[in-house]
């Protein structure tokens, strides 16, 4: 592979093969050897390096084959404080694993710049992102948090992103099911499949994929009789959800319900490993359902409006979804409550004589 960069030398061994070395900036006498090949995913990282005359191995720690105080350098710092906040169970690793990604984005775009962008860099690469604005947005979000964490230990003196809007104008998100689109995939998928499992546990739990995936016996609980599911999700703020198991639900889990493990298993008999491998298995059951376009989480924004429609409570409502505030709960109910409203409307426009 060959590719052309300021200072970066391509130079043929006696065996045939290339070794790679870069010239430091502002000492072209002094030259660095990169251990890795041009086709790693880290030699942009080594190069950078190189070029500030810092000599990084083969085995270095991330941060010590970054540039101090370099982009690079503060991401691989704030990776690993979220790293040791999952480790100790005050994050989720589903939010890490996304933060990773953003992270390591931010490295690829901008990683050898000094670690404190101006304010208009990061206005500058959000309007970059700007074809996926709900992206860019969780850009944003992630370098934020990452300064934010810089300010408390003392790397930095402010937050260049603290004051940086939205350019995602928001929505409805995912796709609420309808009652015919529920039963729909529930004759494709009769009683006693997998699949008739899953979307059970999510309708009558109401419960976001990463935690259907870890429910089992072990939730179970009997109050006055009744059994219960008890657990506390993994989103953080969440409040813990305490329902009764409705018979339909007592129904699915009854085969599958083994202390110890969770309802919801692969076909080698193992747990899902994250909620993502569910969750894309899941969109295609829908698929061959006929229903495409609908995911795991529309089913527990149907319950949302399942709920309304039945005249629950605002506060009914957020006890099924976890939810400590009420704002939250009004992204599931406003629509069926603007139905309500405009049908209500158009009732009292039907009396006008025309």
């Amino acid at each position: 592979m060959k590719i052309e960069l300021p200072g970066l030398l391509r130079e043929r061994m006696p065996n045939g093969k290339f070794r790679y070395r870069v010239r430091v900036e502002g000492n072209p006498k002094r030259r660095i050897r990169i251990p890795i090949s041009p086709n790693h995913r880290d030699f942009m990282e080594y190069y950078h390096a190189g070029r500030a005359g810092i000599v990084a191995t083969i085995d270095a720690r991330p941060e010590e084959r970054a540039i101090p105080k370099s982009i690079a350098w503060l991401t691989y710092k704030h990776q690993a404080y979220l790293e040791g906040r999952v480790e100790n169970g005050l994050s989720s690793p589903h939010t890490l694993k996304k933060r990773r990604f953003l992270l390591r984005q931010l490295r690829d775009e901008c990683g050898e710049y000094p670690m404190l962008m101006p304010t208009a860099a990061i206005v500058q690469y959000r309007d970059k992102l700007s074809d996926r604005p709900a992206w860019a947005d969780s850009m944003v979000e992630a370098i934020r948090g990452m300064f934010r964490w810089a300010v408390e230990t003392g790397l930095i003196d402010h937050n260049p992103a603290l004051d940086i809007g939205r350019i995602d104008p928001g929505g409805d998100g995912a796709e609420p099911w309808t009652k015919v689109q529920l039963q729909a995939f529930r004759s494709f998928y009769p009683e006693g499949t997998q699949q008739h499992l899953v979307l059970t546990l999510l309708l009558f739990t109401a419960a976001r994929i990463s935690d259907v995936i870890l429910l089992g016996a072990d939730n179970e609980v009997m109050r006055n009789d009744v059994a219960h599911l008890r657990w506390q999700p993994i989103k953080k703020g969440s409040a813990e959800v305490d329902i009764p198991m409705t018979a339909a639900l007592l129904r699915a889990t009854r085969p599958v319900s083994i202390a110890g493990q969770p309802y919801l298993l692969t076909n080698r008999g193992k747990p899902y490993s994250t909620p993502d491998s569910l969750g894309g298995l899941f969109r295609r059951w829908c698929r061959d359902a006929g229903l495409s376009g609908l995911s795991a989480h529309g089913v527990r924004k149907s319950v949302g409006e399942i709920l309304a429609e039945e005249h629950c409570s605002q506060y009914e409502i957020m006890a099924v979804h976890g939810h400590r505030e009420a704002r939250t709960s009004e992204i599931y109910t406003k629509r069926v409550q603007r139905q309500i409203l405009a049908t209500n409307a158009a009732s009292k426009l039907d009396r006008l004589e025309w």
